[in-house]
Order: C-alpha cells, then structure tokens, then sequence
C-alpha cells in the first residue's frame, strides 16, 4: 500500500519513532477518549502502539500513519491490512487532533480511506469503541460503522465490534 495515495486532501505518510512528541502532542489534547480507554497516553504507549500487532500478521500489513494539513499533524491512523480475514482491513486507533474535530475532517479522511481501499480489493473495514463512550460510537455511526453483535472485554472496559462496506459514502 502506497501511504502517498491514501489522501488526496493530506500529506499521509508513515509516522516514525522521530514523530513520537507530535503525535503525543495530537493524543494529549483529547481527554475524554482516555477517560474511556485507559490508561492516559504516553510516549511508551504510542511507541507500543505503532509496533502491536494481532495474532498472525506481520508489521508488512501494518501502516501507522499520520495525516498532515501543511506541516501540522492532524490526524494518526493505525491500519492492518487483510485483519481479521483476507477482505477486511482493521482500524487499530484512530484520532483527529482538537483543532480540527466537528469540521468534517475526520470524516472526509474515513471516507477517502475507504474509497482507497475499495480500489486495493479490500471489502469491510472493521475497528471497535469503548462501550459508553458517546463520541466515538457518534463518529462512528455517522461514518457508517454499525454494530456486528460482538464485542470483548479488556481488563479495564469493554469493545464494541464494528464494520462497513468500503463502498459506503464513496
């Protein structure tokens, strides 16, 4: 997958252990996600994000990606390809800095995410949300994401499955 052509609005680019302060930085600002999903952000979380994978992929099928408006990081996408099955790609994390949220922005980047990856073969997108947070399932649901039945619990919440056709809003 070729980072470049993801967006035709942003500079999308693969994001580095050098990216780690603008990233935390974006992450920092947004409280009320860490009020649902512990613990609060910090340079050795986002270090371990952009490294974790789920069982039986390679880092070859994860993009840990940041979109930038000019120089200015606005968003960072965690995205692994051909999770859990051969036709989904799976949104680890995903997060728009407080600057640009209620605009649009997030949105517009899903719905070009989806659109390039409807012309990669891919099917579905699937990512998950903390059960009871009233933002991300908003976002979500706006963005066409609905409900697949399943979810899971981590020690200190619970994830609600989710997924859509890529082809929605394209």
């Amino acid at each position: 997958m070729n980072t470049a052509f993801i967006s035709r609005q942003y500079r999308v680019r693969t994001l580095s252990e050098s990216d780690v302060p603008d990233i935390l930085a974006l992450c920092e600002k947004n409280r009320l996600y860490y009020q649902y999903c512990p613990p609060f952000v910090s340079a050795r979380s986002i270090r371990g994000d952009m490294t974790a994978l789920p069982p039986g992929k390679e880092a070859a099928d994860k993009y840990y990606v940041g979109y930038y408006d000019g120089e200015k990081l606005i968003a960072v996408l965690d995205l692994i390809l051909a999770y859990p099955d051969k036709e989904t790609a799976f949104i680890g994390f995903f997060m728009t800095d407080v600057s640009v949220q209620g605009k649009g922005t997030g949105s517009g980047i899903i719905s070009e995410l989806c659109g390039y990856l409807a012309g990669t073969g891919v099917k579905k997108v699937r990512l998950g949300w903390v059960r009871g947070n009233p933002q991300a399932e908003h976002f979500w649901h706006k963005n066409g994401f609905a409900e697949t039945g399943s979810a899971y619990d981590t020690e200190k919440y619970t994830v609600i499955v989710a997924e859509r056709e890529v082809c929605y809003g394209v």
